[in-house]
């Protein structure tokens, strides 16, 4: 479907419109003429503003990585006080972000574009990362690499429901994305408190 853009903001349709795509198709299938027709431009005008398709991605993976963040950090905010709850929250805002968009941490750390010098996308994984980790600390004391550990836990959780949501493995029993974020919450919680 074609969607017009504000003059002088291409760029930032760009971004929004690859979103969009990811959402409907994933990164595999992601194409930058798509995206154009998309908009309704041409299949040249995304290179007037990046120079190839891993320079968009990345400036797709820097608004993911911004978008992320605010949602974590307002789920765990709405998750109260409890450091266990505020982390398991994390893993259920990450499902649900990843199940409406396509653009987990697969498309955000992806090694497509991992060569692309931006200093947004670095900013942004940054920030989101180093919320994660102020969460996950939060829960107890333990070593760095434990800390870490548990959000590569809680990331490969709610990254396998969110694929086994928008891959239809859920579709027969018609279980809603709330209760896989439930799913995901409780998992978590286990995590932190081996119970």
């Amino acid at each position: 479907m074609a969607r017009g853009y504000h003059h002088g903001d291409l760029r930032a349709a760009l971004v929004r419109a690859s979103l969009e795509e990811l959402a409907e198709g994933g990164p595999g299938a992601f194409s930058v003429a798509r995206v154009a027709r998309r908009l309704g431009v041409s299949t040249a005008a995304p290179y007037r503003h990046f120079p190839d398709r891993e320079h968009l991605l990345s400036a797709v993976a820097a608004t993911a990585a911004r978008d992320l963040a605010a949602e974590v950090a307002a789920a765990a905010d709405a998750a109260g006080t409890d450091p266990v709850s505020r982390f398991a929250a994390a893993g259920a805002a990450y499902l649900r972000f990843t199940v409406r968009t396509g653009a987990g941490f697969l498309m955000i750390f992806s090694t497509e574009v991992s060569g692309v010098d931006d200093p947004a996308r670095t900013a942004a994984t940054r920030a989101l990362m180093s919320g994660w980790i102020e969460l996950v600390t939060a829960t107890g004391d333990r070593p760095m690499q434990d800390s870490l550990h548990l959000i590569e836990e809680q990331i490969a959780l709610a990254q396998g429901y969110a694929a086994l949501y928008t891959q239809g493995f859920f579709r027969r029993s018609s279980v809603p994305v709330e209760e896989i974020a439930d799913r995901v919450t409780l998992g978590s919680r286990r995590l932190v408190t081996g119970a």
